[in-house]
């Protein structure tokens, strides 16, 4: 996801979005850890669209 995207989103859908993002990992890596992932940089690419999730959501509250 880019950051035009997150960009976009409201405060209350943005932490809605990091809440399923984060759910969606932890299964991921209980599913990988059970059997290898064909494509294991999807775990890669979650954890840094949570953390530019969270950057986002950190910068609009710090305005606010």
């Amino acid at each position: 996801m880019k950051a035009s995207e997150i960009r976009e989103m409201s405060i209350a859908d943005l932490r809605d979005r990091i809440e399923v993002e984060k759910a969606a990992l932890d299964t991921m890596k209980i599913n990988h850890s059970i059997s290898p992932l064909e494509d294991t940089s999807k775990i890669r690419k979650a954890r840094k669209d949570i953390a530019r999730m969270m950057t986002i959501l950190a910068e609009r509250e710090k305005q606010n």
